[in-house]
């Protein structure tokens, strides 16, 4: 029987923008009390004031923001049911000429981020025997990416890590899931070139996966779901077929087909030196 969403309390990181904010608008549409948080919250707050949500300020790379985050959602809408760890950055351009800033940053945004994110959910959540924690990952978790190799490497950790942790949590009562979805049409892929067959989603068609999940709660959710088995086959082919494949999807296409001017406004907003010129 799928869960009852109404008048639960939903934290989402990275909620001002894209997928996190469709995916606030998603579970207030069904009666949760949806809290956003985000390094920018006079944005944040203009969008939760819009969409009926509660804003937050949130710098998921320091854990003791994530947990003001949680302390402060909590005494103002009560236990968090579902934590939703969506802050993500990804920067385009080839691996060897990126700046060890951008190294850290998206490291410290994708990977250490969702970590920190866990870490504070799991403790309050355990003692409770009850939770749901969703960790939006890519399929560059499953599969590395030419071009943001970084960002690949930072999503293949929250895969590992949710692995590893998913089993530490089994018996307790709290639910563990990675979202698993192809690009979307967001601010972080504008100007990125895209593959053969692969369309770009659309921030709501993955925000209704996670709602989706939040009803009927399963470990790996791909969206869309037929790349679940064409992601799985592909690691049962020798090596050399796998990079064939890879060519005729133009998943290598990625460093030639970049509008990096396009990218610009993106990575100046978070902060990013833009990859233009970088020698991709």
């Amino acid at each position: 029987m799928p869960r009852d969403i109404n008048n639960k309390v939903v934290a989402i990181t990275g909620g001002s923008r894209g997928i996190g904010r469709a995916t606030a608008e998603l579970f207030i549409a069904q009666g949760a009390k949806v809290a956003i948080g985000a390094r920018n919250h006079d944005v944040a707050t203009k969008v939760a004031a819009d969409i009926g949500a509660h804003a937050y300020p949130l710098d998921v790379t320091d854990p003791d923001s994530v947990q003001t985050f949680w302390k402060a959602v909590e005494a103002d809408l009560g236990e968090i049911d579902i934590f939703v760890n969506n802050a993500g950055e990804m920067i385009v351009g080839r691996f060897e000429n990126e700046s060890a800033e951008d190294t850290a940053h998206q490291l410290g945004v994708n990977l250490l981020g969702t970590l920190n994110g866990m870490k504070t959910a799991i403790g309050p959540m355990r003692a409770r025997g009850r939770g749901h924690i969703i960790n939006m990952v890519s399929a560059v978790g499953m599969i590395g990416l030419p071009g943001c190799a970084t960002y690949s490497a930072a999503k293949h950790g929250v895969v590992g890590l949710s692995e590893g942790v998913r089993a530490e949590l089994r018996g307790s009562g709290v639910d563990l899931t990675i979202i698993l979805p192809i690009p979307a049409q967001t601010e972080l892929t504008s100007g990125v070139g895209k593959g053969r067959f692969v369309p770009l989603l659309t921030p709501k068609d993955i925000a209704t996966s996670v709602l989706r999940t939040a009803r009927r709660p399963v470990y790996n959710r791909y969206v869309p779901g037929w790349t679940n088995p064409v992601t799985r086959s592909l690691f049962l082919l020798p090596q050399p077929w796998r990079d064939g494949m890879g060519r005729f999807l133009k998943a290598d296409q990625l460093l030639r087909t970049t509008d990096y001017q396009a990218r610009a406004a993106y990575e100046t907003r978070v902060k990013i030196p833009t990859a233009e010129g970088a020698g991709a």
